[in-house]
């Protein structure tokens, strides 16, 4: 009772705050000319992730406002006292105005079209310059951009900079008005992720220590996904009988009862916990925070939530270890990032359980077509890697904090 009552105070001290700052009340100082970037929610928060990261290791004081209660938590989670964070008041004249000149911030830098017209005209009053980063318009709101382009010609004119994702976000922001000449496409911040500092060395000699078994990731798995793997075992045993499954569920409440699901298949269990190199059919990762250094040292990575019906999880932990994704056919969560990898032959993605069996038996069978998957997801993160770089040289000379 005394947790759920602490609980309910602090969502009512966080709702509290959310609308006095929707209002333009108790808005926080942010001390030395922030780089100011405005995120609406989780999503665009996770995206500038990595520019964040970098202008922080760059002793730069960053402000970073959102629109939702879940960016909010999302920004406090992912960069703790690191950065300020608040709630964007609402869009008139006279609340950006209050904001703009609370923070005096060298730069605002605006995700995705966060384009706020009451912001825009504020920090064109002010004097703070304002770029467009991770700018992408969606197949969705583009035909209602285009219909009041006349508008969006106006407000976007003092935007210095739009870094659009793709060539058509570069051509759409064209044809609502941009010139060509304040349009750069840049690519995606998403994809600049940094690779984990793990000793593969050690989480091989964890797994196998014989470090010679064919290992198969399965990655952040849900309910009933362990058992479709587990089910196909047997027949990819033999074709590898030294295969070594590691299955990481996704949920912490769930280790348990995966560990009695593969012993119920009859299959020698090891789970990391115990620490002990012992040999075992399947390894069950029951520990947090492990995934990212056993994608360094998997043959083939199967990422979970893609056969069950969740949408999928990141498949871009596992590029940026320079594994290729093998996937079921949900993955409506990272869609547009599946895409790109398969393009590049850096993914597979199949449609049942059957072909993924088959995907699976194929890469067992020819070990150099999983080489060669790995080898093309490692190439696809390292043509991405030039997106960061690209965009601090372009905000650089606003590090210096202006005079006073």
């Amino acid at each position: 009772m005394l947790l759920q009552y602490v609980l309910m105070q602090a969502n009512r001290s966080t709702q509290a705050m959310r609308w006095r700052q929707h209002l333009g009340i108790n808005l926080p100082r942010a001390d030395d000319h922030p780089i100011w970037l405005h995120a609406c929610s989780v999503g665009e928060v996770a995206s500038i992730a990595p520019l964040v990261h970098a202008l922080v290791e760059r002793r730069l004081p960053v402000h970073i406002t959102v629109v939702t209660d879940t960016g909010l938590a999302h920004a406090q989670r992912q960069f703790g006292n690191a950065v300020t964070v608040s709630y964007l008041p609402w869009d008139l004249p006279g609340l950006m105005r209050r904001l703009t000149n609370r923070l005096a911030p060298r730069l605002l830098l605006i995700t995705e079209t966060e384009f706020w017209p009451g912001l825009l005209r504020a920090c064109r009053r002010t004097n703070v310059p304002v770029m467009s980063i991770n700018t992408r318009i969606s197949d969705r709101s583009f035909p209602r951009y285009r219909a009041s382009r006349w508008l969006w010609r106006r407000w976007l004119r003092d935007v210095q900079m739009c870094f659009a994702q793709s060539e058509l976000d570069g051509e759409r922001l064209r044809a609502i008005g941009v010139d060509q000449g304040r349009i750069r496409v840049a690519g995606n911040l998403k994809f600049a992720v940094p690779a984990p500092k793990v000793d593969a060395t050690d989480i091989r000699l964890r797994l196998d220590n014989s470090q010679g078994r064919p290992i198969l990731l399965a990655a952040s798995t849900h309910e009933g996904e362990e058992a479709i793997l587990l089910a196909m075992l047997e027949q990819l045993r033999r074709i590898r009988p030294d295969l070594l499954l590691v299955l990481v569920p996704r949920h912490p409440r769930r280790f348990d009862d995966v560990a009695e699901l593969v012993i119920s298949h009859g299959f020698t269990l090891r789970r990391w916990s115990t620490g002990e190199a012992t040999h075992a059919d399947v390894v069950l990762i029951d520990a947090m925070g492990v995934l990212a250094g056993l994608y360094s040292v998997a043959d083939i990575a199967v990422i979970g939530g893609s056969l069950a019906a969740i949408g999928g999880h990141n498949p871009l932990e596992a590029a940026v270890c320079g594994r290729g994704a093998l996937t079921g056919p949900h993955i409506q969560n990272f869609r547009d990032i599946m895409g790109r990898m398969q393009q590049a032959g850096a993914a597979i993605v199949v449609e049942d359980e059957r072909k993924l069996e088959a995907a699976l038996s194929r890469l067992l069978h020819h070990p150099e077509e999983a080489q060669t998957l790995n080898a093309s997801a490692a190439a696809f993160m390292q043509q991405q890697a030039q997106v960061l770089p690209g965009l601090l040289a372009a905000i650089e000379p606003y590090f210096s904090a202006p005079a006073s």
